[in-house]
């Protein structure tokens, strides 16, 4: 699956637009790694907890959103982007979605 946050993909043509194809992740806070981050934020530097979990959440949305594309017949996504939200104090949404589109060389 091609991904793109272009319009256009150089080389290929897009021959058929399918819609919008999106993924989300809705995370809740986890006491342990909220306090191991809290320690970090106290002494300063990186808190590779939340570092981490920002990007399992990324690569979850983006293989929810490829999932979804395929099951719509794309074999590329154009226009992608990533959009987040709070939920709650204690949840955070993260989704990514792009235009489902398929292309020929």
């Amino acid at each position: 699956m091609i991904i793109t946050t272009t319009d256009t993909i150089p080389g290929k043509e897009i021959v058929e637009t399918l819609g919008m194809a999106r993924g989300t992740v809705v995370r809740a806070r986890n006491l342990w790694r909220d306090f191991r981050a809290l320690l970090r934020i106290v002494v300063g530097g990186e808190v590779v907890e939340y570092t981490a979990l920002v990007a399992q959440s990324r690569e979850q949305a983006i293989d929810r959103m490829t999932a979804e594309a395929r099951t719509m017949g794309a074999n590329a996504i154009v226009g992608f982007r990533f959009a987040t939200c709070g939920i709650s104090k204690a949840a955070a949404e993260v989704m990514a979605y792009g235009t489902a589109v398929r292309v020929e060389p």
